[in-house]
């Protein structure tokens, strides 16, 4: 089983930033990715960026120049800095973990980002 906990998150207005983690236990095989999607009301979920075990990453267009992933691989834990945020913004933001070879998908419970003036 493994367990996906997220923290970070909240209320900010817009131009400013936050900063989510999360942090990846239990029976964990080699991962592939570590990410962070995110999904608004009425919208479906969205890819906002991964960082895969090479250490490539992946942004979606609309989050690139002005957040930042940052992995490490030793403690299993990822970060996405958030900065110029946008009131297009707001949404849920779920962690997210890809196992290697089986491309099996685990979820974190999810953290409000609320971006308002």
């Amino acid at each position: 089983q493994v367990q996906l906990v997220e923290s970070g998150g909240g209320l900010v207005q817009p131009g400013g930033s936050l900063s989510l983690s999360c942090a990846a236990s239990g029976s964990i095989s080699y991962i592939y990715s570590m990410g962070w999607y995110r999904q608004a009301p009425g919208k479906q979920r969205e890819l906002v960026a991964t960082a895969k075990s090479d250490g490539s990453t992946r942004y979606s267009d609309s989050v690139k120049g002005r957040f930042a992933i940052s992995r490490d691989s030793s403690k299993n834990t990822v970060t996405l800095q958030m900065n110029s945020l946008k009131p297009e913004d707001t949404a849920v933001y779920f962690c997210n973990l890809v196992v290697a070879g089986t491309g099996i998908m685990h979820w974190g419970q999810g953290t409000q980002v609320t971006v308002s003036s």
